[in-house]
């Protein structure tokens, strides 16, 4: 599954690092991030359950 799209995360970086100190992104971020964000969503769905709710809500997150 691909959430995480690596232009993008280019785009995202050039646009936070006010100095431009960082001018490159490695393939591991996007993959590293990707990761995370599945972790992330698999504890929402896991508290959506617990609460027995079927609709994932940000307050999950």
């Amino acid at each position: 599954m691909t959430l995480i799209v690596k232009s993008n995360i280019k785009k995202v970086v050039k646009e936070l690092d006010k100095e431009n100190a960082v001018s490159s992104v490695a393939e591991e971020v996007g993959i590293a991030l990707e990761r995370k964000v599945e972790e992330i969503l698999r504890d929402a769905i896991e508290r959506a359950k617990d609460n027995k709710r079927r609709t994932l809500q940000a307050r999950d997150l």
